[in-house]
Order: C-alpha cells, then structure tokens, then sequence
C-alpha cells in the first residue's frame, strides 16, 4: 500500500522551495495555491509576502519563476496581474499520478493519517420502548458517515449509541408488565421489528392511559422506579426485557438504512449508573459544582435565563434524582479514562447545542477535558417537509422512520423499473437495486447539505435522475460499468506520453484531490464536502463522455486504453466515496 503525493503537494512543494530561495527571510512560505480557471493552479502567497518584505510583487513573481524547478510537472508557470502566478501542469505528470493510485488497490494512493488517535462517536440514539421518527434520522446518518470517513484515515474509532433505557417513565412500564405478563409474549420465534414495536407501542400506551386515569395504579409505578434504581434484580429483569424487545426494532431498523451496529456499541443511560455517585463526589470535591436550593449545580457566565438570573446546570436534583448531566458527565469519564479517547464527537440535534456547551465546559474545569482531549458537538439542523415546516404527518403526529424508508424504497424501485428492461434486469435485482437507490437517496439528500442547516425532506427531488442526488451518482458509476463489460479485448491501461484532450486533464486534476478532499473533511467532520467533490466528479465525467469517446474504432488502441484506466479509475473513486457516506453503487442500473 503506499501513498500517493498529489500533484496539488507537489507543486505546492517546489513554489516554497523557490519562494524561500527568492526571499530567505521569508522562512518556509505559503504558495497559497489553488485549483484556477485561468490555468491548472493559481498561487496568489507572493503579495502578501512582497508586501511585507516591502519589495515589488511582480519583480517577486518573476523571481520564484527563474527559480522554479519545472520539468516533469510543470509545464508553464506564468506571472499574471500585480504578482499571481498562473500554472499548468504536464500531461504525464498527470497521467502518471493517475497511474499510481490506480495500482494502489481500494486506498487509491489516499494516505492513512501520520497521528492516529482515538475518537469515540456518540451517535444514532434511539429510545427504549419508543418508535423512531425522523427526527432520528440525522444522527444515525451523519453519525455513520463520520465513523466510516474517520476509520479509512487510520482513525481508532470507538462507536456508541447512548440509547435512552433510563428514567422514571419504566416505572409505569414495568408495573403494567408485572400486572399483565403476556403483554410481550411472541407468536413465533422469529420476531420482526414491526411485530416487536407494536407489541411496545401498545403497552406503552395502555400503561399511559392507566398511568393518567388510576392514581393507585400511579403509585405502584412510582414506587417500582424506587427498586429500579435500588437494582431490585426482579426489577431489573422485567426492564432488560423493554430493551431486549426495543433492540429487536432497533436492528431491523439499522438494518433498513443499510448499517452495520453492533451490541456491545450499544451502551445506553444505565451503562453509567454505577459512576453517578462518583461524578457527582468529585465535581463536588473540586468545587466545580455546589449546593443550591438543595441541588448540585454548575453555573456560567454566560448563561442566563431570560430574567437575567444565571441558569445552572444541575447535576443531582434536589429530590436525590439524577439529571441527564450526570449520565453525560459520566459517560464523559468513562471515554476519556477507560477508552482512552483523545477525541469526543456528539452527533446530536442543535437543539440541545446549550446542553452540551454547559457539560463539556464542567468536564474541562472538572480536568477530565484539556488542550490533549477535545469533546466536539456535531450539531445537526431539523428535517422539514416540503412546505418548509417541520416534517409532521396531515394528523400533526411526527412521522414513522420506518414508513419513511419504505416510501423511499418504493419510489426508487419504480425508477429502477422504468429502465430495468433496457438494462436486463431481473426481478430480485430491481427489488435490490430499488433498495440501494431509496437508501442511498435518503442518506445523499441529508449528507450533501452541511449537517447544522435544515434541509427539506423531498422524495420527488431525491430520487431523481438530474441534479445533485445519488441516482445520479449511482448511474454515473453504473454507466462506466457497462462501458468496461463492452470493451470487449479493450484493457485499461495508462499512457503517460499521450496528450490529454481538456475535459481529460479536468477530470484527471479531480480526481488526484480525492485524498486531499477526504483529509480535509476528516477534519472537519464535515461530509457534505464529499458529496460535493463527488457531484462534481460525475458531473465532469459527464462532459468528459460529450467530449471524449472512450470505445471508438476511430481511436488508436492506446488512447482507447488510456480512457479506459481514466473511467475505471473514476468509477473506483465513486465507488470509494459513496462507501464512506454509507450508500452502495451497483454494478447495473
């Protein structure tokens, strides 16, 4: 495996070593370079370096110029305006760098991080005994992204679903269950989720309604929230069978989105009861929180309540119960000491952005946080409807994710039946296909708008064929496919001495920033600059095939292999990309 320097590096490389031998006491320069209309690359560092060395920029210019090692990578370098330097790169250099990431297997030259850490990602948290609504989407989705991204740096990735399995309303669920044991009986001994949630959304309510109209019935409940958290093992054992029945539903919905979760990830509120006691002793001890009005608080600064009083955040009630701070405290302690982590990634709802500002600010005055491990919000904005308000069924209710994800699939698999003829399709690959194309379009929609805006839920827009939408993607990687299954005797392989037609340099350049692109949204933890690079990569291989023909009789069998290697290369890219945003690319569409 080995890593590929990307062209951007290399000539980022020799404009420093020039810019420091033109102007020494500039030590080691930044080029400033970027991708230009005008040229391959525009580098735009001389003025502000002219500017305070206080020399003339453009006689600067001239002078990284004459020293610029050219050759095998540059082609032209040229002064432009009051000291740009424009850039064009050789056609071999190109194809070479190409030729190098398409020997490298999957990793496509792409580098693994020179640090690795390890970063525990807090996402997709679904409620025990609770149907998931759309509202759950997002951070299953984003979260999953992020997991799969920072994992094909070299990051050590420690995954965690705080699912909500805690709290007073067991109370009322437990008791209803001890007063009618069957209520979560199964027919069979397979269970669907759809069988397992309704077994728990029907209990739910009847324990509601109870709950609501029998205060006896009340206070049976309550006093069972007692011997939950007194750990009464008969107790206990009823509340494992809540969680047990919820993650039958959870699976087959992670399932449904085409993600891969696992048990031991699935860590909820309870897995830190047994530290609450202590978080609570030590913030205490230090003097981070204290007594008020009989509560343990934390208080701010900067966080006040509308009648200008300070809002604490309190970790231990006045009544002896726990907030969810103390739960999130803990679980901080346990990530940052036990897993060893270095880096804490939340994907949750903007909504709860104060929230989290209050908890990480206890934990770093706490010292459980510090300059070396670094806790990070990945906030997220509302999914609306089309009308632009927050997505609700014509009833108000908040809509299914479930009937969400069908309502996909079955738009997509009509798309894909519209064309399977043509194609050759047969049944089970247009059911398989259709899956693919409404997963994928579901997760594209949310991934390719940056995860703190809103975005608007629209299946018409989603599955469609034209536009920034992963039906587009898919057919893109689908077409060059079948362009490779009819090249017949036709193999691709690089020619370093051809000349490039434009829109084959265009779409070369782009291709060479896949590592960069990755790099910077590992970063970042900002997907939707994936999405974006990857619209764009179809959309130049779109101009590429008006401009090109990649299977011509016409064409000297070198430049038909030549564009062969530059599909091919293409459509492992796509294929690599999508991976990471968790959609799948089929091979015939």
């Amino acid at each position: 495996m080995a890593s590929v320097t990307s062209l951007t590096a290399s000539v980022h490389q020799r404009l420093a070593d020039a810019l420091s031998a033109a102007l020494p006491e500039a030590g080691s320069a930044d080029p400033l370079l970027r991708r230009s209309d005008r040229a391959d690359f525009q580098a735009n560092g001389i003025l502000a370096l002219a500017k305070k060395a206080k020399a003339n920029p453009r006689e600067l210019a001239t002078q990284v110029v004459a020293r610029v090692e050219s050759g095998d990578v540059i082609k032209d370098i040229e002064v432009s305006g009051p000291g740009f330097l424009n850039i064009t790169i050789t056609d071999r250099a190109i194809t070479e760098n190409l030729a190098e990431r398409y020997a490298d297997g999957e990793r496509l030259g792409v580098p693994l991080a020179e640090h690795p850490g390890t970063t525990v990602i807090d996402y997709a948290q679904p409620n025990v005994a609770k149907e998931m609504h759309v509202g759950h989407l997002r951070s299953a989705v984003i979260g999953d992204a992020v997991v799969q991204i920072l994992e094909f740096t070299g990051e050590n990735v420690v995954r965690r679903h705080h699912i909500g399995d805690w709290g007073t309303q067991f109370g009322m669920l437990i008791q209803y269950l001890d007063e009618h044991p069957h209520e979560l009986d199964h027919k069979d001994a397979q269970v669907s989720g759809e069988e397992a949630m309704s077994n728990l959304d029907r209990l739910y309510k009847t324990a509601r309604k109870l709950f609501d109209s029998d205060e006896e019935f009340k206070t049976r409940a309550r006093r069972r929230v007692v011997d939950l958290q007194a750990g009464d093992p008969a107790t206990l054992a009823s509340w494992q069978k809540f969680v047990d029945e919820s993650k039958i539903y959870f699976f087959s919905v992670f399932e449904k989105l085409d993600m891969e979760i696992q048990d031991p990830d699935i860590v909820g509120e309870s897995g830190y009861n047994d530290m609450l006691d202590e978080t609570c002793r030590l913030l205490e001890e230090s003097g981070v929180a204290v007594r008020s009005e009989g509560a343990l608080c934390v208080f701010f600064d900067d966080v006040k309540g509308p009648d200008g009083n300070p809002v604490p955040l309190i970790v231990k009630k006045s009544d002896g119960g726990y907030g969810y701070a103390a739960t999130d405290l803990s679980a901080i302690r346990d990530r940052v000491f036990n897993l060893k982590a270095n880096s804490l990634i939340y994907v949750v709802d903007a909504r709860q952005s104060l929230h989290f500002k209050m908890v990480f600010e206890t934990a770093r005055r706490a010292g459980w946080l510090s300059d070396d491990v670094k806790a990070h919000q990945l906030a997220f904005g509302t999914v609306l409807g089309k009308d632009g308000k927050p997505f609700k069924t014509r009833e108000g209710e908040t809509i299914r994710l479930v009937d969400l994800l069908d309502e996909a699939i079955d738009r997509a698999t009509n798309v894909v039946r519209e064309k399977a003829e043509k194609v050759g399709l047969s049944e089970q690959e247009i059911e398989e296909n259709g899956r693919f194309v409404g997963i994928g379009a579901v997760k594209y929609a949310d991934l390719s708008t940056s995860a703190v805006r809103d975005y608007k839920f629209d299946l018409d827009q989603m599955v469609s064929l034209n536009g920034d939408t992963s039906v587009y993607l898919q057919y893109a990687y689908a077409r060059i496919k079948s362009i490779l299954r009819k090249a017949g005797e036709a193999r691709p392989a690089a020619h370093p001495e051809l000349e490039l037609a434009p829109a084959e340099r265009e779409l070369g350049l782009h291709l060479d920033r896949f590592g960069e692109t990755l790099a910077e949204v590992a970063a970042g933890h900002e997907p939707h600059k994936l999405a974006a690079y990857l619209y764009q990569l179809a959309s130049l291989l779109t101009t590429f095939y008006d401009k090109c023909q990649v299977l011509s009789d016409d064409n000297p069998t070198e430049v038909v292999e030549n564009r062969l290697f530059l599909v091919d290369l293409t459509a492992r890219t796509l294929q690599q990309g999508m991976a990471l945003l968790g959609i799948r690319t089929p091979e015939r569409l």
